[in-house]
């Protein structure tokens, strides 16, 4: 037993030397990519001591057993201290043992740190387009009766032009007449046509009057094909999947990089490229591609760095894809907390860019923000243009103001300014018709949109109120929109009017409130909202990303009524059902280009608008 105390001794100084080895605060400097790994063969080294240990006390007892095995009442029951430290030591050694894989494991996860989310919803959908005229019928018609008139080496026919030739014949005869000599000297025609730009169709259109123009406007109009009756647009059932992954690596306390890549798609559909109809979002653009359904691929929706307190200042530094999406107040209705920095009442669009804050305090933090939202001497083909053809880039730059956050109150200010706002983003669509004349693509394909013209300016700026009261949330924004046009127009027309008239100054609105009550009794595991937003005649916001399958609802000119229901089944597992309507006043919720029309009376229309629109949708989503 004597010569067991010295063995039993050196262990217990061995373990105390490696439980203090293990509480010694690690070095303030975690920058090194080394540590985790001298930390991971420092264990491993004191593990292989501990076994050698326990395999040499081992030894020793059996030495002891033989020597002691006269007395055969000690041999059947060692000392009373013995068993218990062996245990307690082989303890150790499997709890280092757990300890080491952890301590592995957690060195990977400090590098990269993986969440994200997956959403499966159903959404049944009821529409109605108003009756109209089709605009892209009536500019189709236009262009072939200045064909008749277009000199024969421009491909026309070369006809004098006589207002009494309309007046000798109805609208559906005279129809009919140009539909004949298109198919007679249809070459012709198409050499024509092939070669019309839109700067010669308005030029062409500008030699008539006013009062001409708006009198064969009025009789063409009355051409078979051009008039469409009321009608709906319904989707019995479409199904949606999301996936999202979320990457966080901390580099150190100052310096970070996260990440998003997701997925977004409507069961039965992979191709990446919509068919465009006229909603803003049926367009494959750069600030849409996670926003909207459009494939299995995974995306990067977001990726930036940030670099905190810079020269050891409140100062900050972010550069990336911005987190521009799902911001204040939307979040609420997803039961999410916020999920981009700026109001997701003006911008819910992804794009890439720098911001630079600063930290007031925990309650207020002001940044400034630079991006571009369309890059002309990149993908452009520039070098094939002339420097008086090629267009100015689309830099934007904005201020989001966090005036005052806590838990439970929250008020912020955005602020954006778009310079030489293109008529379209880069993009993919197959479109179905010529914007141009007006003719069907009758082979529809894929194909790359590239804006065609700077148009001007655009200005945003918006508040947004968040107050929580018990078990109540109660939001509200307020929001302008001004657009500044240059006195362009393209194909699809200038900053909020019609491709051949002269765009002007005009000034919109957005009001948008809503309340949520998160019901006591589950400790708000359920909660049930309601949010109601109204857009006036000139209201337009970058919202094309924002999650709403019909159309982005802040981009409604008119009134939209919204309510849900969310449920936390589990801590992770949330179902949502909701109910969503629009009443629409005027055409072109979502663009900035073309005139609103007053959806009240017959309009023209370039492409179907809806007039109200419902959905229903059920939604489970699952967070890891």
């Amino acid at each position: 037993m004597h010569r067991f105390i010295p063995l039993l001794t050196t262990c217990i100084l061995l373990f105390a030397s490696v439980m203090s080895a293990q509480n010694t605060p690690a070095a303030t400097t975690t920058s090194q990519p080394s540590t985790g790994s001298e930390e991971n063969t420092q264990l491993r080294q004191e593990l292989d001591q501990m076994k050698k240990a326990v395999a040499a006390m081992e030894e020793r007892l059996a030495a002891q057993e033989k020597a002691t095995q006269a007395k055969k009442d000690e041999a059947k029951q060692p000392p009373a201290g013995e068993q218990p430290n062996t245990v307690e030591l082989a303890a150790t050694v499997k709890d280092l043992d757990h300890r080491m894989s952890q301590s592995e494991r957690r060195g990977a996860l400090d590098r990269i740190n993986f969440t994200g989310d997956y959403r499966f919803e159903a959404h049944s959908i009821w529409g109605n387009i108003p009756a109209h005229y089709d605009g892209m019928q009536l500019q189709n018609l236009m262009v072939k009766t200045l064909w008749l008139f277009a000199p024969t080496s421009q491909g026309g026919l070369g006809m004098t032009f006589d207002p009494s030739l309309l007046n000798s014949m109805t609208p559906a005869q005279f129809s009919g007449f140009i539909s004949q000599n298109v198919q007679q000297n249809y070459s012709q025609y198409q050499f024509f046509s092939g070669n019309l730009t839109f700067n010669q169709l308005k030029q062409s259109i500008g030699q008539f009057s006013p009062q001409m123009q708006q009198m064969l406007t009025s009789y063409l109009s009355q051409a078979p094909g051009v008039l469409q009756n009321r009608y709906s647009n319904d989707t019995s059932i479409l199904y949606t999947n999301r996936l999202r992954l979320n990457m966080d690596s901390k580099i150190n306390d100052d310096l970070s990089v996260t990440a998003r890549l997701s997925m977004y798609k409507a069961w039965g559909d992979s191709t990446g490229v919509q068919v465009f109809d006229g909603q803003p979002s049926s367009m494959n653009i750069d600030g849409t591609t996670a926003g909207v359904p459009n494939s299995d691929m995974l995306r990067v929706e977001r990726a930036y760095f940030t670099w905190n307190h810079v020269g050891g200042s409140p100062l900050y530094l972010s550069i990336g894809r911005r987190p521009s999406t799902e911001g204040p107040p939307l979040n609420f209705r997803q039961d999410e907390p916020r999920g981009g920095t700026p109001s997701g009442a003006l911008i819910d669009f992804q794009f890439d860019g720098i911001t630079v804050g600063y930290h007031f305090n925990d309650k207020m933090v002001w940044r400034l923000c630079y991006g571009v939202g369309y890059q002309s001497g990149f993908g452009n083909a520039n070098v094939l243009k002339s420097p008086a053809d090629r267009l100015k880039d689309t830099h934007l730059i904005g201020a989001n103001l966090d005036l005052f956050s806590t838990d439970k109150t929250f008020i912020q200010a955005t602020y954006a300014h778009a310079f030489n706002v293109t008529d379209g983003f880069n993009g993919l669509l197959v479109l179905p018709v010529n914007p141009v004349t007006g003719d069907p693509v009758n082979a529809p394909v894929v194909m790359r949109y590239t804006p065609s013209a700077n148009l001007g300016a655009i200005n945003l700026f918006g508040v947004n109120l968040n107050r929580r009261f018990g078990d109540v949330d109660l939001y509200m924004s307020g929001n302008y929109s001004g657009t500044r046009p240059n006195g362009e127009t393209t194909p699809f027309g200038g900053l909020m009017s019609d491709p051949f008239e002269a765009p002007v100054d005009r000034d919109g609105g957005m009001v948008y409130v809503g309340v949520r009550y998160n019901i006591p009794k589950n400790d708000g595991r359920t909660k049930i909202g309601f949010e109601y937003n109204h857009g006036t005649k000139y209201w337009f916001n970058f919202a094309q990303a924002e999650d709403d399958i019909i159309a982005p609802k802040t981009s409604t000119r008119g009134d939209v009524y919204e309510t849900y229901l969310t449920h936390r089944i589990y801590e992770r597992f949330i179902m949502k059902l909701g109910y969503i309507r629009y009443n629409y006043n005027y055409s072109g919720s979502g663009w900035h280009v073309g005139a609103p029309k007053d959806l009240n009376t017959t309009a023209i229309l370039g492409f179907p608008a809806y007039k109200d629109a419902q959905m229903l949708s059920l939604g489970l989503t699952t967070r890891f």
